[in-house]
């Protein structure tokens, strides 16, 4: 990466000392890969796709940031080079999770990896309701990631969702499981930049998800909530 244009951030501002760490992280992620299966992207290309992807949703996260599922680490990595803020990044793979401590101890970064199910992670009480925003990537259905992340987050806090195509039935779905998990589905935001099928939803926390979410590992996947296959709740 040559600058701002080849980092997809033209425009926002960025420090040459933060394009720098971002292309730190791109050579990092892909000297990773070629061992470990850390994510789909194999070029400095489709990794420069994918921070472009994940600073596109600076403007509706704070700190502190909880990101579920996050693999190769998009997006909390490059919002925290980006922004500072602090962050818990929980993912369940070991060999996943070693690289995201690697990366936070190559950069310096203010990130918590915990190597553990987002299931088992949200029962902790050092990290339930604890988070002004979480994200995650490419680990369900809407309402399965709102299962995941609802219960990290404090009152107010916001759950940015990344999804693509979104049916009307798996919108119903979602805005009634967040209401199960005590949250509302706020906005469904196209981003200009990205393809029409792509949509950025926020779902704000209104109250206290019930003790019953989210349920034991892997059930909110396999059933996930409000949906045809999934459960009603109880919230």
């Amino acid at each position: 990466m040559t600058g701002s244009d080849r980092i997809g951030v033209d425009g926002l501002g960025l420090s040459r000392e933060i394009r720098d760490r971002l292309e730190l992280f791109s050579k990092l992620l892909l000297e990773a890969n070629v061992k470990t299966n850390l994510t789909g992207a194999r070029t400095s290309d489709e990794v420069v796709a994918h921070i472009a992807d994940s600073l596109s949703l600076l403007p509706f996260v704070a700190g502190p940031l909880v990101d579920i599922g996050s693999g190769g680490g998009f997006p909390a990595i490059p919002l925290v080079i980006v922004t500072g803020m602090e962050a818990t990044v929980i993912e369940s793979v070991a060999k996943k999770a070693r690289f995201l401590e690697s990366v936070v101890a190559a950069l310096g970064l203010p990130v918590n990896v915990r190597a553990q199910r987002a299931e088992e992670a949200a029962r902790d009480p050092a990290l339930r309701e604890r988070f002004a925003s979480a994200t995650a990537r490419a680990v369900g259905s809407a309402p399965a990631v709102l299962e995941l992340t609802l219960p990290f987050l404090a009152l107010g806090g916001v759950a940015v969702l990344q999804r693509g195509r979104f049916t009307d039935s798996e919108r119903v779905a979602t805005q009634d499981a967040a209401l199960v998990l005590g949250g509302a589905l706020r906005e469904e935001i196209r981003p200009e930049r990205l393809d029409d099928e792509r949509r950025i939803l926020l779902v704000v926390k209104e109250r206290p998800t019930g003790p019953r979410f989210p349920r034991r590992a892997g059930v909110p996947a396999k059933r996930p909530l409000c949906s045809s296959t999934g459960e009603a709740g109880d919230g």
